[in-house]
C-alpha cells in the first residue's frame, strides 16, 4: 500500500498547474487519522485527588485521547470529530489553541482504541496507546476502584509519556514502572499514513539566501523537512526507504531531522505524493505555495529578477507568516 514511484507525475507543468482549492474537505481515510495522531496526538491518564471521595481511594482516574493544534487548524479538529463521531472541541483562546478531546470512557472503549487497533499507530507514541489501553481497561473492569488497582494503574502510568509528577512520586512512593512496550514496524503502513504524519509534522520551507556563485547573487532552495525526537530514528528511517529519497540527520542531542532539498527529487517524489494523498489543514496553503515556486524553479525563473521578485512575495506569506 506504499506509495509507488510509478506514480509520478514527470511532466511538472501539467502537476502543477491545476487550479488549487482552498482547502481539501474530502472525507479522512482512517490511516490519515492514525498518521496524523501519531504526529499530534497524545494519549494520558490524569490521576487527580477528589474530596468527594473518602480515604485512600481518594483518587480519580480519568483517561483522555487528545489533539491539540492551533486554532488556525480548528476546521481539521471539526473533520477528526466527524470521523470518530464523539469527543469535543474546547478552544483555548489565550493561546490560540484548540483541541479535539475525547474523554468518555465508552467512547474510548468503543471508538478510540478499535480504531488505533485496526489503523495502529508506528511511531514510539504507539507504546504509549498500549499501556493507556490497558488503563482504559482496568478502569471499564473497576479496578481502579482498589487500592491495589490504583497502584497497578501508577505503575502503568510512569512509563506513559512525561512519567509521573513529583505529587504522584510523592503519594505513591513504592511505585515500580512496568516496561514500556517495544515498537518495531518495519515499514510505512500506507501512503495516507504519511499523508496524515506529514500534515502534523512535516514543514514545507523555502530560503533564498546571497551567493556570488550563481549570476543573479542568490539561490533558492526549496526543503521538505520533518523533526522527530531521537527515539523515533527508526521511523524516520522508514520514511526514507518508504520515499527512496531524503537523509536524516542529528540536529541536536535529542532532535533528528528528515529533509529532502534536491529539487528533483521534490518535483518526481515529495509534491506528486502531495498531489495523490493530500495534506490537510492550514499547511495545505504552505504545500500550494511550494508548489508554486517548484514549478517557477523548473522554468528557471529563479534565475531573473522578475522570477525572483515574485518567489520572495510567496516566501512572506509561508508558515509562521501566513495570516
Amino acid at each position: 500500500m506504499g506509495f509507488e514511484r510509478s506514480y509520478q507525475v514527470k511532466i511538472l507543468s501539467k502537476q502543477l498547474n491545476n487550479n488549487f482549492s482552498t482547502l481539501i474537505h474530502s472525507k479522512i481515510n482512517p490511516w490519515f487519522v492514525t498518521g496524523f495522531t501519531d504526529a499530534e496526538g497524545s494519549f494520558s491518564i490524569s490521576i487527580s485527588i477528589d474530596k468527594r471521595i473518602k480515604g485512600r481511594l481518594g483518587w480519580a482516574v480519568k483517561p483522555s485521547f487528545q489533539i491539540s493544534l492551533n486554532s488556525k487548524d480548528i476546521d481539521l479538529l471539526l473533520q477528526l470529530k466527524e470521523f470518530f463521531g464523539c469527543g469535543l472541541i474546547i478552544n483555548k483562546n489565550t493561546r490560540n489553541e484548540s483541541n479535539f478531546r475525547v474523554n468518555s470512557l465508552w467512547d474510548l472503549t468503543n471508538i478510540i482504541i478499535p480504531h488505533f487497533s485496526n489503523y495502529p499507530l508506528i511511531s514510539q507514541k504507539a507504546a504509549d496507546f498500549i499501556l493507556f489501553k490497558q488503563i482504559v481497561k482496568l478502569i471499564e473492569n473497576k479496578v481502579h476502584l482498589t487500592e491495589d488497582g490504583i497502584q497497578k494503574i501508577i505503575n502503568i502510568k510512569a512509563s506513559i509519556n512525561l512519567g509521573l509528577s513529583d505529587v504522584h512520586k510523592t503519594n505513591f512512593p513504592n511505585y515500580t514502572p512496568v516496561v514500556r512496550p517495544i515498537i518495531n514496524y518495519t515499514e510505512i503502513p500506507d501512503s495516507n499514513w504519511f499523508a496524515g504524519f506529514a500534515s502534523g509534522e512535516g514543514c514545507f520551507l523555502l530560503n533564498i539566501y546571497k551567493s556570488n556563485e550563481v549570476k543573479i547573487g542568490y539561490i533558492v532552495q526549496l526543503i521538505f523537512k520533518i523533526t522527530q525526537n531521537q527515539r523515533d530514528k527508526k521511523l524516520l528511517e522508514l520514511i526514507v526507504k518508504f520515499l527512496n529519497c531524503g537523509t536524516v540527520y542529528s540536529h541536536s542531542k535529542n532532535a533528528l531531522v528528515f529533509t529532502v532539498s534536491s529539487l528533483a527529487d521534490i518535483i518526481k517524489v515529495i509534491i506528486p505524493i502531495f498531489k495523490l494523498y493530500p495534506i490537510q489543514g492550514i499547511k495545505q496553503l504552505n504545500y500550494e505555495d511550494f508548489c508554486k515556486v517548484a514549478l517557477l524553479m523548473d522554468k528557471k525563473e529563479h534565475l531573473n529578477q522578475k522570477g525572483l521578485a515574485q518567489i520572495r512575495l510567496i516566501k512572506e506569506r509561508m508558515n509562521t507568516k501566513r495570516n
